[in-house]
């Protein structure tokens, strides 16, 4: 599953990310030269009439679109070549289309990973509904307690209705979740309604590791009460694209969140994974059954669009941001500071690479976890 998954997984999301890059180009007339499925050499292919050479690569985990004028594939520009360029060069080529037709030849690749999210979700929702509670009325009341509970033990009781926390007012039990997950150890103000009056109640969110059916473990938040049951209510197309991007704003958060905590020191550089622990994932997701290897796509291509989106040289984010200080300043940057910009990108981006994938390895348990 292992083997299956991995390329199953990245392979689509990459190409979907590149022809993003293709359609938006070929829609304002920049010439591809290349659009490969995959990496290396090339094992099949044709040309089209437009001059475009469609090919299979032997490493199927991901693909790239090669516009005229690219010199390598991050399209890292050569100024000097820019600038010598003949109008035969110039026509069609990316770097000299106008700046913001290159932004959004550009932003279209992370954002088919969000659209590709978006479906996902939005058809989930369309066919499962979205959940609701059981009981309305009784969403944020606290029905009962978990054996080990930080709520209880800070002096909260069955009954208590939680209007707030940390000031925040709370309308339903997922407001409480979002609070309380991401924050294992925080200690939190939860103001509550018991009896008629309202109290406000300091509670240390528990620490706790929990492990799945395959054995990967996850830091995560606790107060360990329980709210009443959950139903299904059916929802139109509308309301389900909605709920999708609700998800897929929840989602990013958390990620933004997790990346905060590791920075600061509240969350180990362990939790980070890379392409072996986004591998191992996969396989276990797939054999799971299709429905939870498709949500594991839409997590890991809303994955991909936020990373892309990074603003550091190589990367898409990378390209916007000298687009943005090329449009304040209304002229590009020198070539020997985009040159260190991007040189420098490019290192730190395969530093990271390194760095994850030493984490994966040394987490397999053949090195003792």
């Amino acid at each position: 599953m292992y083997i299956i998954g991995f390329p199953l997984l990245l392979g689509p999301l990459v190409t979907l990310h590149e022809l993003g890059h293709y359609l938006v180009g070929r829609f304002f007339g920049v010439k591809a030269e290349a659009f490969s499925v995959g990496f290396g050499r090339e094992l099949a292919g044709y040309t089209d009439k437009r001059g475009t050479r469609w090919k299979l690569s032997a490493l199927p985990l991901g693909g790239y679109v090669q516009f005229k004028g690219d010199m390598d594939p991050a399209s890292i520009p050569d100024k000097e070549a820019i600038a010598k360029a003949s109008p035969e060069e110039r026509d069609g080529s990316f770097h000299h289309a106008a700046l913001w037709k290159r932004a959004l030849i550009v932003f279209a690749g992370p954002a088919m990973n969000i659209l590709i999210a978006l479906a996902i979700f939005a058809s989930f929702f369309a066919l499962y509904g979205k959940p609701v509670p059981a009981d309305p009325s009784e969403t944020n009341v606290i029905q009962s307690f978990a054996e080990q509970s930080a709520a209880q033990a800070a002096g909260l009781e069955e009954g208590d209705r939680i209007t707030a926390i940390d000031g925040d007012p709370v309308r339903q039990f997922q407001d409480i979740q979002d609070r309380v997950l991401m924050f294992p150890g925080k200690t939190i103000e939860m103001a509550v309604e018991r009896e008629g009056r309202s109290l406000t109640i300091p509670v240390t969110i528990a620490d706790s590791v929990e492990t799945d059916r395959f054995g990967n473990s996850s830091r995560v938040g606790r107060l360990g009460i329980y709210s009443g049951g959950m139903d299904f209510q059916p929802v139109g197309i509308v309301e389900a694209a909605r709920l999708s991007v609700v998800q897929s704003v929840n989602m990013v958060d958390m990620m933004v969140t997790g990346i905060k905590q590791i920075i600061v020191g509240d969350r180990s550089v362990q939790e980070l994974g890379g392409p072996v622990t986004i591998g191992k994932y996969a396989g276990e997701q797939l054999s799971m059954g299709p429905l939870a290897f498709i949500n594991f796509v839409a997590l890991i291509s809303l994955n991909l669009a936020f990373i892309n989106l990074l603003p550091i040289p190589a990367l898409d984010g990378g390209h916007l941001a000298f687009y943005a200080a090329e449009a304040i300043r209304r002229k590009p940057l020198g070539p020997r500071s985009t040159e260190v910009a991007y040189r420098a990108g490019v290192a730190l981006v395969l530093a990271l690479m390194i760095f994850v994938t030493f984490i994966d390895i040394a987490k397999l348990p053949m090195f003792g976890n």
